[in-house]
């Protein structure tokens, strides 16, 4: 089973109102060339734009985008081309694995090639994922060619729900995207074509996990055999830390720290002083160890031997 990408999801789930806004504003010429969508880390902010961009590009080929369905054809030849990254109308920049920031080179390729000439008089789309994690000089870079974009380009930037630059923000016209609690688990049992409560125990169902990560959630415990039916919360946990899964799957990882302030959330219900004083600390150890790429594992021992035992 492969985790959810969203290049490679043709059917669009929860978004049509929003999809449906940014084809309204291509037909009528209006479309901003600076456009942010802001929202939950898996929603589907990237496969919203993969389908938008895709509208567009198949707009006059064979096998165009199904508008009916809010589904890609997989025939058409702008979504083969973008799958092999060989789509010379389309640029993805996203975190290279080994990275912890999109560094100023990928910026200086994007200049580059944007400075080309044009294959052919459609659009071109540069879609940038996870722009928080730009650091000072690729912001920089990238603010200027902001500034003046090249004639027919549009840029798409990913934000999840992040701080940014207020100079990066001001340059688009920001649409947040958002869908409710029952929306996110209706979207999810359309993706993994299930109903929820066959599959993951009433304890798991955290109201603030998006489909996205539900579902890799969900592939994830099929990949490691773990039947998530029959665990609740705290025992998921002790078995994420103990199994180790969390060195194992970069993906579960920061899933993991979803989970985990789940459980903090959940016991810190209780009002007790102690608990109180436990959850601020590990919430804010939570958000340190993300901010500044700290080592995770004392954290996870640590919680393990102060809230999971006994």
């Amino acid at each position: 089973m492969e985790y959810l990408t969203p290049i490679k999801q043709n059917k669009l789930f929860g978004l049509n109102k929003f999809f449906n806004e940014l084809i309204y504003l291509y037909k009528k010429k209006n479309l901003p060339n600076k456009i942010l969508l802001s929202g939950q880390k898996g929603i589907g902010k990237s496969t919203l734009a993969y389908h938008f961009i895709n509208y567009v590009l198949s707009e006059n080929e064979e096998f165009c985008y199904n508008l009916d369905n809010f589904e890609i054809n997989t025939e058409n030849r702008s979504y083969k081309l973008t799958c092999n990254n060989t789509n010379p109308n389309v640029t993805v920049i996203d975190i290279n694995p080994e990275k912890k920031f999109i560094d100023i080179n990928q910026i200086r390729e994007l200049i580059l090639n944007l400075n080309k000439s044009s294959f052919n008089n459609k659009p071109r789309f540069v879609l940038i994922d996870n722009i928080d994690l730009l650091n000072i000089n690729s912001v920089n870079a990238l603010l200027k060619i902001l500034e003046e974009p090249s004639l027919n380009v549009y840029f798409i930037l990913i934000n999840n729900n992040k701080k940014i630059l207020k100079t990066l923000l001001s340059r688009c016209i920001n649409f947040k995207i958002f869908i409710t609690n029952n929306e996110s688990l209706q979207i999810s049992e359309k993706l993994i074509r299930n109903n929820l409560d066959k599959i993951i125990n009433p304890d798991l169902i955290n109201y603030y996990m998006s489909p996205g990560n539900i579902y890799n959630f969900i592939k994830f415990a099929e990949l490691n055999k773990q039947k998530l039916l029959d665990l609740n919360l705290k025992d998921l946990l002790k078995t994420i830390i103990t199994e180790n899964y969390y060195k194992k799957d970069d993906l579960m990882k920061y899933l993991f720290f979803d989970l985990i302030e789940f459980y903090l959330r959940r016991i810190n219900s209780s009002f007790s002083l102690k608990i109180y004083d436990k959850y601020n600390y590990f919430v804010k150890k939570i958000s340190d160890t993300r901010k500044f790429n700290l080592d995770e594992e004392s954290l996870f021992i640590e919680f393990h031997e102060e809230l999971l035992n006994g």
